[in-house]
């Protein structure tokens, strides 16, 4: 920490400390040049403090500090060596950089909007497990961005690469179960998937936005228990919950590094703010595939198909045969959508197939491999 701290201020008169032990500022508040600012008390800003060349600093070793009041101050360089936590309850903005010495820049976890802001090419320094963004930072620029987030002295950024326009993000990260989050009025229920993903991460989540398509890459070490997802590094996915749909989908696996320990994975492109939280997802394996053996021609929805969860994630044949052994439905990479029609047999070509019980074989390719299923489908 500085022993002493050398300013070069602007101030109006309506800037003073109040009884509170804060520094209020009412009017306009700038530093210039190479000007430094050192604050062991809060800072309540309702006025001008956007216009600054040096350094802001806020020292406290013996209590929390906070940030507040109705209008966004806007740092050059920033300073934090607090005891804890420097708490923001507006956003803070800064244009070069970020010294994280001691404690944790918090924002409130249930008010995305407030939010430690990068601005174009600003940068960070020291963060660790215990000296991060505790809460909701964000981005403004094109470039490659590592955002120094955690939660529970734990950081876990997220990356989001390089683009061609100016763009702003922000993100979390929530060290907890998305079945249960702590700062949402929704469930991000793991069981609510698409088929070809087989298991959602119950352990950490990271609420990302941004209404710009982009790609992202997350990351993992050993407490994010990937070998529960999956045993096999490609396998491995981004999920994000669809706000729309209200489910876990696929985001992609563009590239992937490392082993089920330690890596990282890139995901396809996206628009963020279509999903309410992101995390990571296994591919459902072949062992993993059962049919629900049963189609119903009721008129309503329910057995209409015959669904095999996960069939899209795999290179596949389903043939359909009748009690007599004659093929009456064939398709390359089936989609789940066999209704009873038949589309082989001369017999019943284009025509509902009666009620009876059926045999398939599904050949599934997998990589070099492939392995054939046999059972049977009943249509009623």
């Amino acid at each position: 920490m500085r022993s002493s701290i050398y300013y070069t201020l602007l101030l109006s008169f309506l800037t003073f400390v109040d009884a509170q032990n804060a520094l209020h500022n009412f009017g306009n508040l700038q530093i210039h040049d190479d000007g430094q600012l050192g604050l062991h008390t809060n800072l309540i800003n309702n006025g001008v403090f956007e216009d600054n060349k040096g350094l802001v600093g806020f020292y406290n070793s013996d209590n929390e500090l906070t940030i507040s009041g109705v209008r966004s101050p806007r740092f050059y360089d920033m300073d934090v060596a607090v005891r804890d936590n420097l708490n923001l309850e507006i956003n803070t903005r800064v244009i070069n950089s970020v010294s994280y010495r001691q404690g944790n820049v918090v924002t409130p976890r249930d008010k995305d909007f407030i939010s430690l802001d990068y601005l174009n090419e600003a940068i960070y320094v020291f963060e660790s497990n215990n000296k991060l963004t505790d809460g909701y930072a964000s981005f403004v620029g094109v470039d490659e961005f590592i955002f120094p987030i955690g939660d529970d002295r734990k950081l876990r950024p997220i990356i989001i690469p390089f683009r061609e326009t100016t763009q702003k993000f922000s993100a979390a990260y929530f060290n907890e179960d998305p079945n249960f989050p702590s700062s949402f009025d929704t469930s991000f229920d793991t069981n609510e998937k698409v088929g070809i993903i087989n298991q959602v991460s119950v352990d950490e989540f990271w609420d990302f936005n941004g209404d710009a398509e982009t790609q992202v890459i997350l990351t993992w070490d050993g407490a994010s228990n990937i070998e529960d997802l999956t045993t096999e590094l490609l396998d491995i996915r981004v999920v994000g919950w669809s706000i729309a749909n209200e489910q876990w989908e696929d985001l992609g696996n563009f590239d992937v590094e490392g082993d089920l320990n330690t890596g990282k994975i890139t995901s396809g492109l996206f628009v963020p703010d279509d999903y309410e939280a992101i995390t990571f997802g296994g591919l459902v394996e072949v062992e993993d595939l059962v049919a629900h053996n049963l189609i119903t021609k009721n008129g309503d929805e329910i057995n209409r198909y015959f669904i095999i969860p996960g069939i899209e994630a795999f290179e596949n044949v389903l043939t359909i045969y009748n009690r007599w052994g004659k093929i009456v439905f064939e398709e390359k990479n089936y989609k789940n959508k066999f209704e009873g029609i038949a589309n082989k047999s001369s017999l019943f070509q284009e025509a509902t197939l009666p009620t009876g019980l059926y045999f398939y074989v599904l050949q599934i390719f997998d990589g070099e491999n492939s392995k054939d299923i046999a059972s049977y489908l009943y249509i009623q």
